[in-house]
């Protein structure tokens, strides 16, 4: 049940004192001895709050080192990108990574004064860079991406231009965790006035390359020649920057109903919990964007890195992600691909991927739906566990056109099937919207509709259950053999895995799939809780009976 002030306006009771977070930030000290101040990277970087001594200033020293101690033994030796988002912990932390970088000898690029940077724009650019030079680039991003403004993060994105993987990001928290519990011994930091004016930082422009190459991966000419009326809400986060950009410079006369900046939120409704949260894909978050859906042919709205996208139209209002997801890739496949159609709707010609063969990328906890539709479209799908980080070898090697989460993150190839960017971009899946709807004709939300027609209904839901450290250790370690239950709401059990079909990763949790209907269980990487992601395609009650059955089986595998 959602909070009762849920798609409300942020009150000033409700906003952060920003005076007092920023000198959390200095003055903390965390435990390394305490597990919840200790350095941890989960599905995308490390998040923490300065206030609960989660994210400070050593845990910036630390992590940066431990950067610039990976990328010497990998041999990167390349520039070092670092992008920040509009969370207030965001500069303060820029600020301290440039010093440890500049100490390292490690080149830095940042934006100017008072400019921030997209998370897609900061892969686009290292894999940009890398196109002509042999000394390879990496990058930094400093979001936590669609979190509270308390909440800061710091990811690391190697050389393909994608967050880090598991092999890498170990070796960093576990230095990074040394190097905490030897108080900051082997950091190397110059005063940021030293390092600010050395040779080793310099400001660079990511955004003009960023909106000029944008016309080979979305049809800028068709959007144009449409004539929509387009509504953007950048929710105070880096997007803003680039939408104004692409005015200037591809003349698409988008209409940007807010440009507010604030690193307290103060303009945002509260999400479903009544915390202050920039999620484009909630419709609390989109509260005030949603009532504007009559006024626009499309309209969308991104997270403060711009890595996640919302999508409003005047048919559906906000569209569920998976329904959108399930849109875009049925589009790319008909649009930019040459074979493979659905019944309801006629091939459209466009320009065409090279390969015909590219998979489409999903995580274990998003719609069915998508299966459905890449059976229907000929298409291999690869089903990998939650986090973008798995689709970065495919999109960065051209083995998948498409990859996403049901989150809201998604990324596809251009149009000559390179890649474009290889972490979730919410930029181009936003501007894919206005393509979508200026090529066919048709409001996104009503093609969704006529997937509904062809494949069934689809129930989909997520539920949170309160689980302690030792629940979650053995969730995250269980088997398709400790489960003895053969059916699920009614249905046998088809499949049971806890490795993922795409990439035999291990999913950290269970997934149980009937016929017509499946559910996933994982613990929470941040929360004392398990995830259940449940989808039916029969009713809304078969669904609920999923996740009630669900709930028993963990329950009975929680008490052995």
């Amino acid at each position: 049940m959602a909070h009762p002030e849920a798609g409300t306006q942020a009150t000033d009771a409700q906003l952060i004192d920003l005076t007092d977070l920023i000198a959390r930030y200095y003055e903390l000290k965390p435990d390394p001895a305490e597990p919840t101040q200790r350095v941890a990277f989960g599905t995308s970087g490390h998040r923490g709050n300065s206030l609960k001594a989660s994210f400070n200033e050593e845990h910036i020293l630390a992590i940066t080192q431990a950067v610039c101690e990976y990328r010497k033994s990998a041999g990167i030796t390349g520039p070092l990108f670092i992008g920040r988002d509009t969370h207030a912990l965001s500069d303060p932390a820029q600020m301290t990574a440039i010093r440890v970088c500049a100490a390292n000898e490690v080149q830095v690029c940042i934006a100017g004064e008072d400019v921030f940077t997209p998370t897609p724009v900061l892969s686009f650019t290292i894999l940009e860079y890398n196109k002509t030079h042999t000394e390879k680039a990496d990058g930094i991003v400093i979001t936590p991406s669609h979190n509270p403004p308390t909440d800061g993060g710091f990811k690391y994105n190697t050389p393909n231009g994608g967050p880090a993987d598991t092999d890498v990001t170990a070796v960093i928290e576990q230095r990074a965790n040394e190097i905490l519990e030897h108080r900051l011994e082997a950091v190397h930091a110059l005063s940021l006035e030293t390092a600010m004016s050395g040779e080793y930082v310099q400001t660079y422009d990511f955004i003009t390359p960023y909106v000029e190459a944008l016309p080979q991966i979305v049809d800028i000419e068709a959007i144009k020649a449409a004539k929509l009326r387009i509504g953007v809400d950048p929710m105070g986060g880096t997007a803003l920057p680039v939408y104004r950009k692409i005015n200037k410079l591809l003349g698409l006369n988008l209409l940007l109903v807010n440009e507010k900046v604030d690193p307290r939120f103060a303009f945002m409704t509260l999400d479903h919990d009544g915390k202050i949260r920039m999620d484009c894909s909630s419709p609390y978050a989109m509260a005030s964007m949603i009532k504007l859906r009559d006024k626009y042919d499309i309209a969308f709205g991104n997270d403060a890195d711009a890595d996640r996208h919302g999508i409003v139209t005047p048919h559906s209002g906000l569209m569920n992600p998976n329904h959108y997801l399930s849109v875009a890739i049925w589009y790319l496949f008909t649009h930019r691909r040459k074979k493979g159609v659905l019944s309801f709707i006629p091939f459209i010609e466009g320009k065409a991927w090279k390969d015909t063969d590219m998979g489409i990328g999903k995580t274990a906890v998003s719609s069915s739906m998508i299966d459905r539709i890449a059976k229907s479209l000929g298409a291999k799908l690869y089903e990998v566990p939650v986090g973008f980080k798995w689709f970065v070898g495919g999109l960065y090697g051209g083995d998948l056109a498409f990859g996403g989460e049901e989150s809201a993150g998604a990324s596809f190839l251009r149009m000559d099937s390179t890649p474009w960017s290889t972490d979730k971009d919410g930029i181009i899946m936003n501007l894919l919207a206005a393509e979508i709807r200026a090529v066919t004709g048709k409001d996104p939300g009503a093609i969704y509709e006529g997937f509904e027609a062809e494949f069934g209904q689809s129930f989909y839901a997520r539920i949170d259950a309160v689980a302690d450290p030792e629940q979650k250790a053995k969730l995250k370690a269980i088997t398709p053999e400790d489960i003895t239950a053969d059916t699920l709401a009614g249905e046998p059990i088809v499949q049971r895995f806890s490795n993922a079909p795409g990439n035999d990763a291990a999913l950290g949790g269970l997934k149980l799939v009937t016929e017509n209907g499946w559910a996933a269980m994982r613990p929470s990487g941040t929360e004392d809780i398990y995830k259940i992601y449940a989808e039916s395609f029969i009713s809304e009650t078969h669904l609920k009976r999923i996740q009630e059955e669900a709930q028993a089986i963990l329950s009975d595998f929680f008490a052995r």
